[in-house]
C-alpha cells in the first residue's frame, strides 16, 4: 500500500520546485502561470533507517522501501470551479489523490510574480479551499437532484436526502467537507466523493525573512502546517546523508522537508510501517493503523489473505535485540497470531498460508 499526495496551490508558489526537491527530479519550473499542465507523478522511498538493521542481520541480497506517490497538479486560481484557467482538469486530477498538500506562498521575490499581484498567504489559502468547497457543492447538488429523482428503491431514502442537504449546507457555509458529522447513511455512500474530505496539510513556502506564519497558524481555519524553505533544502538534498544530518543539526532541526511531508501524510492518513525480513529481501510495508494480520497480509499478495494460516510476529525492538527469528524464539518472544490480530507498528511478520 502507497498512497498519492498531490501538490495544489495557486500558480507560482513553488510547488514544482518542492516536487523536484522531494523527488530530486527536474520538471519545470519556469516562471509564469500554468507551467505545469499534465500533473507530474514520481514515487519516492519512505525513508525508514530500521530497514537497514534487519537486512544486516538477515544478509538480506535485496531492501525495498515503502512508497510515496507525489503528484505535482498545476495551479489553481480564483473561479477554477467554474472553468476558470485549467480549472475543472485539475480538479478532476485532486480526486484521484489520497490526501491533499496545499502548498502556500510566504517567500517574496519580486521577479516570481503572483497571481493576485502579491503573496497574501491566508487569502490565498482561502480562495483555493472556497474553490474545492464550490466544486464539491456542485457535485453534491447534482447527486441531491439525481437521488430524488430516482425510481430505484433506495433504503432510508429520505433519511439520505435530508443528511445531504445538511451537507450541502455546511459547504454552503463554506466548511470543507472533512469538518461535518458524517452520518451512517452518508459514509456508506461509495459514490460521493468529495474534494474537501480528503485529508489535507499545508506546505508553507517560506524564507529567511519570514514573519507571517504565526498568525497564519494561529488562524482556527488552517490545518496542519509543514514549514519549507526551499533554498535550504534544497542544499541539504545536494549532501550526503552523513552530511544531511550534520547540517540538520546545525540548523536546529532533526528531519528533510520529505521526513516531515511523509510523518505528516502517515498521521493525517493513520498508517503504520510492518515489515517482512529475511535472506532473499527485507522490505517495509505501509497499512491502515486498523488493519488486523489478514488484511495486512492482503497487501502482500491477495492469495495470502485468502490462505491465511496465521502471522508469525515479533516487534522490531526485539527482534534487533536478540538477533533476528532464531534468537527470538530461543528467548521466548516469537509469538503465533491469528487472523484478527492487530498489527503493530514496527511488527517483524512472517506469514503462513495455504493456497
Amino acid at each position: 500500500m502507497s498512497f498519492k499526495c498531490g501538490l495544489v496551490g495557486m500558480p507560482n508558489v513553488g510547488k514544482s520546485s518542492i516536487f523536484n526537491l522531494l523527488t530530486k527530479q527536474s520538471i519545470s519550473a519556469e516562471n509564469y502561470p500554468f507551467c505545469t499542465i499534465d500533473p507530474n507523478n514520481a514515487f519516492v522511498e519512505v525513508p525508514d533507517a530500521r530497514l537497514k538493521e534487519l537486512a544486516e542481520i538477515n544478509k538480506s541480497k535485496k531492501v525495498v522501501n515503502a512508497a510515496i506517490e507525489f503528484v505535482d497538479i498545476a495551479g489553481l486560481i480564483k473561479g477554477a470551479s467554474e472553468g476558470e484557467g485549467l480549472g475543472n482538469e485539475f480538479l478532476s486530477h485532486i480526486m484521484k489523490t489520497d490526501v491533499i498538500a496545499h502548498v502556500v506562498r510566504f517567500f517574496q521575490d519580486d521577479d516570481v510574480i503572483h497571481v493576485n499581484g502579491s503573496p497574501d498567504p491566508l487569502s490565498d489559502f482561502r480562495d483555493i479551499n472556497l474553490e474545492l468547497i464550490l466544486s464539491d457543492i456542485t457535485l453534491t447538488q447534482k447527486y441531491l437532484n439525481n437521488l430524488k429523482k430516482s425510481k430505484r428503491p433506495i433504503k432510508n431514502k429520505n433519511e439520505l436526502i435530508n443528511d445531504i442537504e445538511q451537507l450541502l449546507e455546511h459547504l454552503s457555509n463554506e466548511k470543507p467537507a472533512r469538518e461535518f458529522s458524517y452520518t451512517e447513511n452518508l459514509s456508506g455512500l461509495t459514490d460521493l466523493k468529495l474534494l474537501t474530505n480528503k485529508p489535507m496539510f499545508v506546505i508553507a513556502n517560506i524564507d529567511e525573512n519570514i514573519k507571517d506564519i504565526e498568525n497564519f497558524t494561529a488562524d482556527n481555519e488552517v490545518e496542519m502546517v509543514v514549514p519549507i524553505n526551499a533554498l535550504i533544502e534544497q542544499e541539504i538534498a545536494s549532501l550526503s546523508t552523513e552530511e544531511q544530518q550534520i547540517f540538520l543539526q546545525d540548523l536546529g532541526m532533526s528531519e528533510t522537508a520529505l521526513e516531515r511531508i511523509i510523518k505528516t501524510g502517515y498521521d493525517l492518513l493513520d498508517l503504520k510501517t510492518f515489515f517482512t525480513s529475511g535472506e532473499k529481501e527485507s522490505r517495509a510495508w505501509a497499512a491502515k493503523k486498523t488493519y488486523n494480520a489478514s488484511e495486512c497480509s492482503g497487501i502482500i499478495h491477495s492469495d495470502i489473505e485468502k490462505g491465511f494460516i496465521r502471522a508469525e510476529t515479533i516487534s522490531y525492538d526485539e527482534y534487533i535485540k536478540f538477533g533476528g527469528e532464531q534468537g527470538s524464539k530461543n528467548n521466548g518472544v516469537w509469538r503465533q497470531e491469528g487472523k484478527d490480530y492487530l498489527v503493530q507498528e514496527g511488527d517483524v511478520i512472517y506469514f503462513r498460508f495455504n493456497i
